[in-house]
């Protein structure tokens, strides 16, 4: 019995080991969940308790930092801010404001502060010209003209010449128009400060300034936020040479909000250019476009607010300088008061509802003055807005009146379509005064200013497109600053921590994400051509979006709507409307009537619109607001993604635009929207400046004469070997320049390879502003040292070709003169033998005529010897005749000279020259004086003629020698007076010897 009461049957066994093991692993699993849940509450207090600390910590870091508040105004970038928080960013940028200093760098970005004051002397051409030429304008204060001259300076080729972009973002009213101007004036300015082409750079610096009013005129507004608010968006590029000057420009805009020529919100106004005729029209002009000065016009609101856009001359003056001509002017005035006249004609519902809408007799006139400032027929005018054509497939278009609201819908579209084509007209005329041809410009610096975040009571399709883009550009700054940046770090090598940050990636997604978003849903309805209402758009999109928590809906709302959470806060947008702006339906009788007008401008514009393909039916020929817009957009950003973009943040310090007041509240706001503090983080523990190896070498690689080969300029060819190869060169070249820098001596290590200011990645060197400075100044040395070298080398090289040059001159010369001389010589030679050729014949016919006139004296004298009485000795002694004891004077002819100067002075002797110059030159080669004591020579020139015969000399002898060889006889001085050589030497001595 025992046994069997011992004994535990199988089943019961199992069971109830079954419900042990049951309550064993219940109070195991029990007793695990405590000390699970222990060592949770653990590590959670431990965690609050150090988060406590940080923050503890943290706090008073801030309060330490902002205990001396008289020198928060002096941190020019605010990445010298410790601890860099939204609270210490507010309060340096609220310090810096109150001193009047409304420009801070935040890391990469500028940020601009808007005084809603003017400040004429922060923006003179003197400070543009400091900044322009100062060798590091980053060591000035910060200003708008530092981020300019980076960019301009990026262009020449500092580490490679690229494009640049500078896009100035912020709400509206932040001062982003304002930014823009003050940048193209600069650009303007310091193109135009160059020698060369001056004539076209004045001509196209100040077009593209003067482009600036009319744009401003046609596209600007004022609104609850902002006085001069963009009401569409554009991007000029200004077109650069290889020298960098300014030869053209161009001008791309983005949706225009054409809406507003026809609607005003409440306490805002049209575009500016309609309030600049009102107020600055003469009397003629007046006149012609039937506005009398208490004319109220219904698209007119807030007329009597004066604002200081309001000046027609600027926008006239512009205009003439653009090259619009008066004539085009009375055409874009004409026009334009065309569409202020349509405004006013208002539609009274029909009494018979198969009739058109009633006009009153004011909206007749007014009717009637839009014809004709049009130039198109006034009744097909009021047919085309009352009346509409239907057609469906092949069949006539049947007529059908249209409703008051139609009627107004009608009218309100024909303003837009023109106001929307004339101001692509405008934009074309500017492009085409200023914009250069492909060939004559490189590079260009891309200015952007689009309209700011938009907010308003009532939101609708415009502020989702302005939102949109807005959107478009945080996330650019996003993914080439915050996200770009902190990833190539790592893959890189670089130590880092990631900074959190505000992605609004999906934001995006909910507005152009597919398959399903709001553009595509938006499309869907419109495409489907079919009178939707707006409750179904909303619950289609509560459908089909309902999982996406950037979107919400307000219960209790009675209007159509939804919310989307952007970047800078949630916006309710009105569904109410969105679908007709996204369609922006063209009547095709519109199109032909405007085609019609005899007016050339309206007529150029509507020429080649096809006015059946606006509204043709079909999904693939409907093109939607957003559709449009968003593929500008994306043509948009794809230009900044191709060149180097320069970020400036407006910030919009009180909503109410009050000069020099700063809210805490609505600056904040915006600075945690656009990621300020984020971007200051990533800027003072990164590096703004990442160059690949090949580019380092390429450009710094002369510093130790080390260069990259030519094949591994482009990184995607880069093996293991030549990254090494190149970082020991990259290696060599920071060691060099870091050698010189005495404030990081660690640097000068072999194995270091990075540091504050470089850091040498896997494949791009990353550095900082100060050691690219150093760089920049260390190459430039370099190259002064080589321009050294070379002007020596080259002048020595000159002065060697000039020596060598001047040899072979003098050779030259040798040559030729020896050549001239031979030459002379010949000539001298040919010349002589003439010479003595007819002197020999001359001297022998001479010796013969003497010997006749020697033998006929002697005969002569002979036959008179007789009758002669004596002589005087010493007349006898020289063998001649006494010729002064004849009582008549005989004409001897050619009597030798000798023999008549040896009868002298007993002799008269008369010479007969021509010319005062013979009769010297005779008297010279006599040597013999005009008077002596024993004879006198006198001429018979001038008083006695030639009368020179032969004779028998009986008295005073007269001689012609006007061909006499004496000329030319070889006559010398001796020591007498009286001394005779020469030729007639010859004679006497033969008339002596013959006498004797």
């Amino acid at each position: 019995m025992a046994d069997k009461n011992h004994t535990i049957p199988a089943k019961g066994l199992l069971s109830s080991n079954r419900k042990n093991w049951d309550c064993d692993k219940s109070t195991h699993f029990e007793s695990g969940r405590k000390n699970h849940q222990i060592k949770v509450h653990d590590l959670r207090e431990r965690v609050q308790a150090r988060r406590k600390s940080l923050n503890d910590s943290l706090e008073g870091e801030v309060r330490a930092f902002l205990i001396n508040e008289a020198e928060l105004h002096t941190y020019d970038d605010l990445t010298k801010v410790n601890p860099v928080t939204p609270t210490t960013v507010l309060k340096c940028l609220q310090a810096r404001y109150s001193a009047r200093v409304f420009y801070t760098h935040a890391g990469c970005t500028l940020v601009a502060l808007n005084p809603f004051h003017p400040v004429p002397h922060l923006y003179s051409l003197d400070v543009m010209k400091e900044y322009h030429t100062a060798p590091k304008p980053q060591e000035f204060k910060p200003h708008i003209f530092i981020v300019a001259e980076e960019a301009y300076r990026n262009v020449q080729g500092q580490i490679e010449p690229i494009n640049q972009s500078l896009v100035v973002s912020g709400e509206s009213g932040a001062g982003k128009t304002w930014t823009s101007r003050c940048l193209m004036k600069y650009y303007a300015t310091v193109a135009a400060s160059s020698q060369s082409c001056q004539d076209t750079v004045d001509r196209i610096e100040k077009r593209v300034l003067d482009s600036n009013p009319i744009m401003e005129a046609f596209g600007n507004a004022c609104t609850l936020r902002n006085n001069n608010s963009s009401r569409f968006g554009k991007y000029i590029q200004l077109q650069l040479n290889r020298s960098q000057l300014l030869v053209g420009a161009s001008v791309q805009t983005y949706l225009l909000e054409k809406t507003r020529v026809a609607f005003q919100a409440t306490n805002e106004r049209n575009f500016h250019i309609f309030y600049q005729m009102m107020k600055g029209a003469t009397e003629q002009q007046r006149q012609e476009w039937r506005m009398p000065h208490d004319q109220r016009f219904n698209w007119l609101p807030n007329a009597d607010k004066t604002l200081e856009e309001d000046c027609f001359e600027d926008t006239l003056e512009a205009m003439v300088h653009l090259s619009i001509d008066s004539e085009k002017q009375a055409q874009i005035f004409r026009i334009l008061a065309g569409l202020l006249h349509l405004g006013n004609v208002a539609f009274s519902p029909p009494t018979d509802e198969s009739q058109p809408c009633d006009l009153e007799e004011a909206s007749k006139v007014f009717l009637s003055t839009t014809s004709e400032l049009l130039r198109i027929p006034v009744e097909e005018l009021q047919s085309c807005l009352r009346v509409r054509a239907l057609k469906a497939g092949r069949q006539s278009a049947l007529l059908k009146p249209c409703s008051q609201a139609e009627c107004g819908v009608r009218r309100d579209c024909l303003a837009k379509v023109i106001y929307a084509q004339l101001f692509d007209w405008m934009v074309s005329f500017i492009n085409k005064s200023m914009c250069a041809d492909n060939s004559s410009w490189c590079n260009f610096i891309g200015l952007l200013d689009v309209y700011g975040f938009e907010c308003f009571h009532n939101n609708n399709l415009e502020q989702l497109c302005i939102n949109y883009a807005n959107e478009k550009l945080q996330q650019h700054f996003v993914g080439h600053y915050l996200k770009a940046q902190q990833e190539e770090y790592v893959s890189e090598g670089l130590k880092w921590s990631f900074v959190k940050y505000q992605d609004n990636q999906g934001c995006l997604d909910l507005i152009e994400g597919s398959p399903t978003s709001i553009f595509s849903l938006l499309n869907e309805v419109c495409r489907l051509n079919r009178a939707s209402d707006a409750k179904q758009v909303m619950a289609r999109l509560e459908k089909e979006l309902s999982g996406n928590d950037r979107v919400s809906w307000d219960k209790f709302s009675q209007q159509p709507h939804f919310i989307v959470s952007h970047y800078a806060g949630k916006v309710s947008y009105q569904i109410e409307g969105m679908m007709e702006k996204n369609k922006d339906p063209v009547p095709p009788e519109l199109i032909r009537l405007l085609q019609q007008s005899e007016d050339p401008l309206m007529h150029s514009m509507f020429v080649d619109i096809d006015a059946e393909g606006v509204t043709a039916r079909g999904h693939n020929k409907v093109v939607t607001v957003v559709s449009k817009f968003k593929n500008s957009l994306e043509s948009l950003m794809k230009i900044l993604h191709d060149t180097t973009p320069h970020y400036t943040r407006c910030i919009k310090p009180n909503p109410d635009c009050r000069p020099l007041t700063f809210k805490k509240e609505e600056v904040i706001t915006q600075l945690e929207a656009c990621g300020i503090v984020e971007t200051i983080n990533i800027s003072a523990a990164g590096f703004p400046i990442r160059i690949p190896y090949a580019s380092f070498l390429q450009r710094y690689g002369l510093i130790t004469h080390a260069r990259a080969p030519a094949q591994l300029t482009s990184l995607n060819g880069f093996e293991s070997g030549d990254k090494d190869s190149l970082g020991s060169a990259v290696m060599d070249v920071l060691r060099v320049v870091l050698r010189r820098h005495t404030a990081y001596p660690q640097l000068h290590s072999d194995t270091t390879t990075h540091s504050s200011l470089v850091h040498c990645g896997r494949t791009k060197v990353f550095l900082t502003h100060v050691m690219l400075e150093s760089l920049e100044e260390h190459r430039a040395k370099v190259r002064s040292q080589k321009a050294w070298s070379i002007q020596c080398y080259w002048r020595k090289y000159q002065r060697r070709r000039r020596e060598a040059r001047r040899q072979a001159a003098t050779l030259i010369q040798a040559v030729v003169r020896s050549w001239l001389i031979r030459q002379q010589i010949k000539k001298w030679t040919k010349a002589a033998a003439v010479i003595q050729q007819k002197w020999k014949e001359w001297r022998t016919l001479m010796d013969a005529l003497a010997e006749a006139e020697l033998d006929d004296a002697e005969d002569m004298l002979e036959e008179t010897l007789a009758s002669l009485p004596v002589l005087d000795p010493l007349v006898r002694e020289r063998g001649s005749v006494q010729l002064s004891s004849l009582q008549e004077p005989v004409v001897v002819r050619s009597w030798p000279m000798g023999l008549a100067l040896a009868s002298a002075p007993n002799i008269t002797v008369a010479l007969t020259a021509t010319g005062f110059q013979k009769v010297m030159s005779m008297l010279a080669t006599l040597k013999m004086p005009f008077r002596s004591g024993e004879y006198k020579v006198e001429t018979n020139q001038f008083d006695q003629g030639v009368a020179s015969i032969r004779a028998q000399p009986r008295g005073s002898v007269k001689m012609h020698l006007q061909r006499s060889p004496l000329r030319f006889a070889n006559m010398y001085p001796g020591h007498k007076g009286d001394g005779i050589t020469g030729f007639n030497q010859i004679l006497l001595e033969k008339h002596r010897q013959s006498g004797v």
